[in-house]
């Protein structure tokens, strides 16, 4: 299969995930190329055979993996807007800082009550003097970013809450 015809179904899939962020309504070929490179490195599954050139083919084991996310992906909205570089590093950094974070460790050893209100401001990077508007948007940017991350979401919506009935 050719580059452009896995970029036009991953647009399809996923609209505007492969998207360029200045015009979004085109599908940036070299990220998906990128990405399509990335799959076919053992390390990252050896899912794929082949080059931008050639063309591309699915493994073994890039079928079966295809079979079983398909299955676990219907009817879940890919869709995403890009994002700058600047907005990918600042992902990665609170991802990191809210997986080392009291909140986190409490809630990973099952502890979830021992979360204490500083701990919970903490992982949101609030305190008494961000109030009102500057508070909400506060938690409201790591909400959204982080809702749908399978580590962390359980607790950005609890301590969200917990700090909004506050």
């Amino acid at each position: 299969m050719d580059t452009e015809d896995v970029a036009i179904k991953a647009n399809e899939l996923a609209p505007k995930r492969f998207s360029w962020r200045k015009y979004p309504e085109q599908v940036n070929l070299e990220l998906v190329r990128v990405y399509l490179s990335d799959a076919k490195k053992p390390e990252k599954g050896g899912y794929l055979l082949g080059s931008g050139t050639d063309g591309w083919l699915l493994t073994e084991a890039g079928v079966r993996f295809a079979r079983k996310a398909s299955h676990a992906l219907e009817g879940v909205d890919l869709s995403r807007d890009p994002l700058s570089p600047r907005e990918r590093q600042w992902l990665l950094r609170e991802r990191r800082r809210m997986l080392s974070s009291e909140a986190y460790a409490k809630l990973s050893g099952g502890r979830p009550d021992a979360i204490t209100d500083k701990e919970a401001e903490d992982f949101f990077r609030v305190d008494d003097y961000v109030a009102g508007a500057a508070r909400e948007r506060r938690i409201t940017r790591i909400v959204n970013s982080f809702a749908s991350d399978t580590e962390l979401a359980q607790l950005v919506h609890l301590l969200a809450s917990r700090l909004r009935d506050r």
